[in-house]
């Protein structure tokens, strides 16, 4: 019907970027629930490139009522009640051509400027936060349209000296432990250590395992909707500890599909992520504590911090508005930084069993 009618095939549309040879690509999950490659940017980068409108046919006439491309952040809800809502928190425009008629292959230069670009993509169960460029050729019956998908990186920064967890759980007379990880912010590529003490054990317990728990919580008030799912899971002792003795943790994060944690991203959803201890005694009964951490994404080396030990001063990247870069003719060494107090938490008794 299309072709019938002398549109939707008549003309193909290509977006090609600026620096494509040498911008990082990286993959990101798709609609289609595949992984794909696209190009990376980060908050303030500027994204420029060429709109090409190729013809179907030599010297053919191809006519439009103008031609335009946008760049749109937006933010797209899948829970039951409310799907399909979207939400675009970015909406730039730039026009390209007038109405009129194109006889041969045309190619229109492009650029936003210095583009905001304040949350990271995301692709979860219940949300989707999505960059993309989209090129519009309008006609009088069907317009043509192309899009691609950008991925944005949020990037921050967590001093060094980040205070452990230390939390004791158990059940009266017959259950106490203590566990303790390292610190409670940990960047993506990042190793969890931490460790369990057995002050009081009389029960017969099993094997212990811990998990990695994403809960992605959409919509607010009465239309909240939490739904979790266990990242990683790993058996850290099999067999019956006794009193006195101490296990090890380290977890290494690097090589799961993890996303930095999500605050009230748009008034839409937050990401948070948990470390779920659980232990499990010969009649297959849990015992289960659960802490909240946050994850977050580190630059890469060449992004680092100016003055770290590892590198030469540098100026900072778009995106991180946090990195400043030092003096260059005489850089003063920084005050030494105490080390905050590590307090350790009295929660509650989230001790279950079934």
């Amino acid at each position: 019907m299309a072709m019938l009618f002398g549109f939707g095939q008549s003309a193909e549309i290509q977006i090609r970027l600026s620096n494509e040879d040498s911008r990082k690509v990286v993959k990101a999950r798709g609609d289609d629930g595949n992984l794909h490659d696209n190009f990376l940017y980060y908050d303030g980068e500027s994204v420029a490139g060429t709109v090409h409108i190729n013809l179907k046919k030599a010297n053919h006439k191809f006519e439009h009522q103008g031609i335009r491309i946008e760049f749109i952040g937006q933010i797209v809800l899948e829970v039951y009640y409310d799907r399909g809502n979207q939400q675009d928190f970015i909406s730039l425009t730039r026009e390209l051509a007038r109405p009129g008629d194109l006889t041969q292959n045309a190619q229109f230069p492009f650029e936003f400027n210095n583009v905001e670009k304040p949350f990271e993509t995301y692709m979860g169960t219940n949300v989707k936060l999505r960059y993309f460029l989209r090129v519009t050729v309008i006609r009088r019956l069907t317009d043509l349209t192309k899009e691609i998908d950008l991925v944005v990186h949020a990037l921050s920064s967590y001093p060094d000296n980040d205070k452990s967890i230390k939390m004791e759980v158990g059940i009266e007379d017959c259950l106490h432990i203590e566990f303790e990880y390292n610190k409670n912010k940990y960047h993506l590529q990042d190793v969890i250590v931490g460790k369990i003490y057995f002050l009081l054990v009389r029960i017969k317990i099993k094997y212990m395992e811990i998990a990695i728990l994403k809960t992605e919580i959409v919509g607010s008030g009465p239309n909240t909707f939490k739904e979790s799912e266990t990242v990683a899971k790993f058996e850290i002792m099999d067999g019956a500890p006794v009193r006195g003795e101490s296990i090890p943790i380290r977890l290494f994060l690097a090589g799961y599909d993890l996303a930095p944690s999500m605050r009230d991203v748009g008034k839409k959803f937050s990401v948070k992520y948990f470390l779920n201890l659980v232990l499990i005694d010969e009649e297959d009964r849990r015992y289960f504590k659960q802490q909240e951490v946050t994850l977050w994404r580190k630059a890469d080396k060449a992004m680092r911090r100016p003055g770290s030990d590892d590198e030469e001063p540098q100026t900072s990247i778009p995106g991180t508005q946090k990195f400043t870069a030092p003096s260059i003719e005489h850089p003063k060494p920084e005050s030494p930084r105490s080390d905050p107090k590590s307090g350790s938490t009295s929660p509650d008794d989230n001790s279950d069993s079934s």
